[in-house]
């Protein structure tokens, strides 16, 4: 879980460069500071160790045969070829596969998806979990009985009052023909409280690119690897007297686990495999808290990264052309996604990182740059800015509950300004991040889909914003009361850097 959800989308001149519809043949390869060591993969000797990687290619039946069969000449391994978008999924252990590849005709951009070699067999919170404990169920279970209708630890989900989803749900709260689904570390489905709002049949693991079907590969991995299963609480945990509910607790949440069993990253070819799996399943809407290692940000004029945007990115375009929106969290560097160059001193997480300076507008972050994506940054109980959370004017679409346990506490049972959700074997804990924001939006977008099953992505995109509640930019962010502004929010009252179009708002949705 290295990095669920710890930034996102970039500037304005991402969907205008990236406005292609098959591929990124046609992307300028422009400068973007990338360090020279990127792209070891060409430079490897010939006992290279094993990698992934994505070659794209035309999307017809011909090319692709043709591309095949230099695959193979070349020392690669198809694992899967995706053969309506033209992205084939290939292992080799050829420290030359990639530049051999991108020099056959039909293939329009070839890279890895790793720099570290496979193994045998993230994310955006901020910060560990904290579990409920029993003390803490007692006394949440006796101040939730005050409120009739609440679910026993309802009283100190204040992110479900700070969008009106309490009250949402007593007018509509949700249709169990729209799903969501959460691409992430896998979904504990036995939780008694995402049991009955799970879709199994939407559901699958899709480690190393291809989907796998199996009754409960689509679970975590461990108990640590819980982010999934918080996420998808926060969405639709049944209003069911159990434990905490969700922003659409009459919705169904499927579970696609993208992780690394052996690191817990987020490689391109399990993401790839996520999006056409949902889309080919009839999922309405995807909730995407993580980004695509190993790289923060994919550089344009770096050929595996390049390859990387263009394998992700052709997979979330045809999930949405065939009717699924996604959305995605901004991240938690407190970067601005919309300014002239950012630090990245992470990439590659899966070797040894490289600092660099990269930017925005021509590396980004995926899939929460890409065209069509719905980018969420957090808020906490106070409906500003979580001090964590990435922004950017032009880049951010929507806010969203996220929590802020720092500068933002509420008057509740707790007072803990996280957000309480669904763990693993039955348990709760509380947890912060953009990786929270994003799901709570994606629940407000399954209620409006909800109530407008006919309404495809781009026009369910522009109702969530045109529902959005906008508090506009604060007059100071001098969050710890240093005489120093820790972000500066650019915009007006309808649009601005820190929410976007403004907060969601799941009472508007319904009503």
């Amino acid at each position: 879980m290295a990095h669920l959800r710890s930034r996102r989308r970039l500037a304005l001149a991402v969907p205008v460069v990236l406005s292609l519809t098959a591929s990124l043949g046609f992307l300028p390869a422009a400068a973007s500071a990338a360090p020279a060591t990127a792209t070891a993969t060409e430079e490897q000797a010939a006992d290279a160790p094993v990698l992934t990687y994505v070659v794209n290619t035309k999307a017809d039946h011909r090319t692709i045969a043709k591309v095949k069969r230099a695959i193979a000449a070349a020392d690669g391994e198809v694992v899967i070829a995706y053969e309506k978008i033209g992205v084939i999924v290939v292992r080799s252990a050829n420290g030359d596969f990639a530049k051999t590849l991108r020099e056959v005709p039909g293939v329009q951009s070839a890279g890895a998806t790793r720099t570290a070699p496979l193994a045998p067999a993230g994310t955006t919170d901020a910060g560990s979990a904290e579990y409920l404990t029993a003390a803490d169920a007692a006394r949440l279970k006796a101040a939730s009985a005050e409120t009739p209708g609440s679910e026993p630890l309802e009283a100190d989900q204040w992110d479900l009052r700070a969008i009106g989803a309490d009250k949402a749900a007593k007018i509509n709260p949700g249709s169990g023909n729209v799903t969501v689904a959460v691409i992430d570390t896998g979904v504990d489905d036995t939780h008694p409280d995402l049991t009955p709002n799970f879709s199994a049949s939407q559901s699958a693991n899709c480690f190393g690119g291809t989907p796998d079907t199996t009754p409960g590969a689509w679970r975590p991995y461990t108990a640590g690897d819980y982010h999934g299963t918080h996420v998808a609480g926060e969405i639709a945990a049944a209003r069911n007297g159990v434990g905490v509910a969700g922003v659409a607790p009459g919705v169904k949440v499927s579970a696609i686990n993208v992780t690394d069993p052996a690191s817990g990253l987020f490689y391109a070819e399990a993401v790839v495999c996520a999006f056409v799996f949902a889309a080919d399943h009839g999922v309405e809407i995807t909730n995407n808290s993580y980004y695509v290692d190993p790289w923060m940000y994919n550089c344009m004029d770096d050929p595996d990264q390049r390859a990387i945007v263009d394998a992700v990115n052709r997979a979330q375009l045809y999930a949405q052309r065939k009717g699924t929106l996604h959305l995605a969290s901004a991240g938690n560097s407190n970067h601005d996604l919309a300014s002239d160059a950012i630090e990245d001193a992470s990439s590659p997480n899966d070797t040894t990182p490289v600092p660099r300076t990269i930017d925005p507008s021509e590396c980004f972050d995926l899939p929460t740059q890409l065209p069509g994506v719905v980018t969420v940054s957090a808020t906490g109980s106070e409906n500003l800015k979580s001090y964590y959370s990435s922004y950017g004017q032009g880049v951010v679409d929507v806010a969203a509950p996220g929590g802020d346990r720092r500068y933002q506490l509420p008057d509740t049972p707790s007072k803990d300004g996280r957000i309480l959700s669904t763990m693993p074997n039955g348990e709760y804990a509380w947890l912060q991040g953009t990786s929270m924001a994003s799901p709570h939006a994606a629940g407000v977008a399954a209620l409006l889909k909800s109530k407008h099953p006919w309404l495809p992505p781009a026009g369910l995109q522009a109702l969530l914003k045109a529902q959005a509640n906008n508090p506009g930019c604060p007059a100071s962010y001098d969050q710890n009361g240093d005489g120093t502004q820790d972000a500066t929010c650019e915009g007006g009252r309808l649009v601005n850097g820190f929410y976007g179009h403004g907060i969601v708002d799941a009472l508007r949705a319904v009503k």
